[in-house]
């Protein structure tokens, strides 16, 4: 069973009138990169400072290690390093001072604090700037120091409130790239409103909306599951009448549960949840009737297909 790291329990917080989060129960699990999904306006960010002690809930609790937050002693607190949506830097401190003032911040000493600030600036290529005052870093690489800041105490858990905002491609990969090499190291949480990073470095993701949790599974899992399925082309050797699209249609809504298919002379479409998964019954059961592929392509559910089918497409302030 794995250990669990955090836990929320019924966490809650109102705005006036507006319930940000409602009665939010999840687990992070040690080791795992666990992203946290959602619109703009879904409760992300309340939920995520409500986790780190930020901010107080109205009702329900978080827990670390089984201790309350709001009981939790320095040693507690210190566990968890935080990376906030916004770059808070001090611009006339050089990358190096940054980082050796929030290490004295978290009771390192000045020399730990100095040498843990130069590990980590090697390790996100930013060695050659530790000199250099924030104020003339490019946004991504004050965005890479900002990340840097929440990890120079050597925390257990960290949590990135959308780590990847404003980054080009290339830092963007390098900020994945170290994402995933803190993985089972430490614990980690991630917001993000980019699908495909999210499927590319969570273990397991939690969607919310309205400040509720919708779904919690990986990547994987909620691919086969939700949304509108994985789409599958078969281009056939030869047309179709009437009747044996009939039957094909009716042979495959056997072979996988929940099937949308479409026959169009020699092209068949079928569109189900996990209908990769099922191809190679697809095409021995067409072998069977006769038929012959020619030709096949594949497009699988994505994490946005799951997205979009739980939160809809009506654009977000």
């Amino acid at each position: 069973m794995a250990n669990v790291v955090l836990q929320t329990e019924d966490l809650t917080k109102h705005y006036g009138s507006l319930t940000a989060v409602k009665d939010l129960t999840l687990e992070v699990h040690e080791g795992e990169v666990f992203g946290f999904l959602g619109p703009n306006g879904a409760g992300k960010t309340t939920s995520i400072n409500m986790m780190c002690g930020l901010l107080k809930p109205d009702a329900g609790r978080v827990t670390i290690h089984g201790t309350p937050v709001t009981d939790a002693d320095d040693e507690t607190r210190s566990r968890v390093g935080v990376c906030p949506q916004e770059i808070v830097l001090w611009e006339r401190l050089t990358c190096l001072e940054q980082l050796q003032f929030i290490g004295q911040m978290y009771g390192l000493t000045a020399r730990d604090a100095r040498r843990r600030g130069e590990e980590l600036l090697e390790e996100l290529d930013l060695s050659d700037k530790r000199n250099k005052q924030a104020r003339t870093l490019s946004g991504g690489m004050q965005r890479r120091l900002n990340l840097l800041m929440a990890l120079v105490h050597d925390p257990e858990i960290v949590v990135l409130d959308e780590p990847e905002a404003g980054l080009d491609p290339q830092s963007r990969i390098k900020v994945r790239e170290y994402i995933q090499s803190l993985a089972r190291i430490k614990t980690v949480i991630v917001t993000t409103h980019n699908m495909d990073e999210a499927d590319r470095v969570a273990d397991r993701v939690a969607i919310i909306d309205h400040g509720e949790l919708l779904v919690l599974d990986t990547p994987e899992a909620l691919k086969r599951s939700v949304g509108e399925g994985d789409v599958v082309e078969i281009g056939l050797d030869g047309s179709l009448d009437g009747d044996s699209g009939k039957q094909i249609q009716e042979m495959l809504a056997s072979l996988v549960s929940q099937t949308a298919v479409d026959v169009e002379r020699n092209l068949l479409t079928v569109r189900a949840l996990n209908a990769v998964g099922a191809l190679p019954a697809i095409l021995n059961a067409l072998e069977a009737t006769g038929l012959q592929a020619s030709e096949v392509r594949v497009r699988e559910n994505t994490l946005e297909d799951v997205f979009i089918q739980l939160t809809g497409r009506r654009l977000r302030e």
